[in-house]
């Protein structure tokens, strides 16, 4: 009985050691990862241009490393819950003016400025935008962004 409980507790101490130690490394891993500073904020939207050549993020989390897929997810979540909080902030101005902002200033002075709304700064190259014809906020990355904004904003590979 004594030699089964002193091989669980050097099982239990040698996990707990490596362990300490992965934990460390999974934090030096993700602190040099733009993809996932979630503390830096912006109210920079700029106006969206569907006839320009961009790509659109569709923002749906994704997650294929078992040990980081939960770091993996915090940023297309974040990004997710910050939209929708837009597209409410949007139907209450709707509501309360009988309209949608009809025009990107509109949209810029009145719910962004107005509400003080900010949004998790996203990687180099993306960029959230407005699309006043249909009254959403998208994650939008410019075909001449370059080389540095390859890396997806919320996860997506």
């Amino acid at each position: 009985m004594k030699t089964r409980v002193l091989i669980t507790a050097a099982v239990g101490t040698l996990g707990a050691v490596l362990l300490t130690g992965c934990m460390q490394s999974l934090s030096e891993q993700v602190k040099g990862d733009p993809n996932i500073n979630i503390k830096k904020r912006t109210d920079d939207i700029k106006k969206f241009d569907p006839k320009a050549k961009q790509e659109v993020d569709p923002v749906r989390a994704h997650a294929d490393d078992p040990v980081l897929g939960p770091v993996q997810m915090l940023r297309p979540t974040i990004n997710r819950v910050e939209l929708m909080n837009i597209e409410h902030t949007l139907d209450i101005y709707n509501a309360a003016e009988g309209h949608y902002p009809q025009s990107y200033e509109e949209f810029m002075t009145k719910v962004i400025k107005g509400y003080g709304i900010t949004l998790t700064a996203l990687p180099p190259g993306w960029q959230y935008a407005y699309d006043v014809e249909n009254h959403k906020v998208l994650i939008v990355r410019p075909n001449d962004a370059g080389p540095s904004a390859k890396a997806a904003p919320a996860g997506k590979k």
